[in-house]
């Protein structure tokens, strides 16, 4: 055994990778990701989503009322996701990566449409709130970037013994992003998406006691360290009622 793994990482590191630009999300059973030096190439905007304090939930409930917390939290978001043109991929833990592919502002912003409308589901829809709270209210963290990303397929033929490996930038941003949030504000947006939202994303109109109409600008302005880098992001307490 040991002579057959030194042999297959001479082989992985010593052949050249063939890389594919593709348009459309891989997934682990696309052919053109094998075992051997391929990827697929994609433009893509990344939503990384995170469930926080999973660990005292587990030590509050029995395994099978925390069975049931991860099932609607996850049904919320893929359910979500899937009706904006997201491909959710990655199930890891409490987290998840959504993938929103494309180079148009209208992917991009479908994205930011998606964590409000999960904001919403999960924090202040008053049926779906009541039920989380029976056993304990969840709290997340959402993070938004947008790049490019090479898809590989990494582990041994079998059933069980494979996954997809999302490797670049904007996955690895919207991962910190996400990190940095909690209640009451879910949802962060890198610089580059905020650059490229709709204004009826970047703006709540707001009326008074005598209907006059203002905009109040829903995003705050933060920075984060990224790569020694300091980097500018957005996040929010607003969500999308539907």
């Amino acid at each position: 055994m040991r002579e057959s793994i030194e042999d297959k990482v001479k082989e992985i590191i010593d052949t050249s990778f063939d890389v594919t630009d593709v348009y459309s999300v891989p997934d682990i059973d696309d052919t053109r990701l094998t075992f051997t030096n391929t990827g697929l190439r994609l433009e893509s905007t990344i939503l990384y989503i995170d469930m926080r304090g999973s660990t005292k939930i587990l030590n509050k409930h029995n395994r099978t009322s925390v069975a049931k917390l991860h099932k609607a939290y996850f049904y919320i978001i893929v359910k979500i996701a899937k009706s904006l043109g997201g491909k959710v991929r990655s199930f890891n833990g409490d987290g998840m990566l959504v993938f929103f592919q494309g180079t148009t502002k209208d992917t991009l912003n479908n994205a930011v449409k998606s964590a409000m409308k999960m904001g919403y589901m999960l924090t202040q829809n008053e049926t779906v709130k009541k039920k989380f709270e029976k056993y304990s209210s969840i709290d997340f963290g959402i993070g938004i970037d947008d790049g490019t990303i090479l898809c590989t397929k990494v582990g041994l033929a079998g059933t069980n013994n494979r996954d997809l490996v999302w490797i670049g930038n904007a996955v690895n941003k919207s991962v910190k992003i996400g990190d940095n949030l909690k209640s009451p504000y879910h949802i962060g947006i890198s610089g580059l998406v905020y650059n490229n939202l709709n204004d009826e994303l970047k703006y709540h109109t707001k009326k008074d006691d005598w209907g006059n109409e203002s905009k109040v600008h829903m995003w705050i302005k933060d920075y984060f360290t990224y790569n020694g880098q300091t980097e500018v992001y957005y996040y929010t307490s607003y969500f999308l009622i539907f």
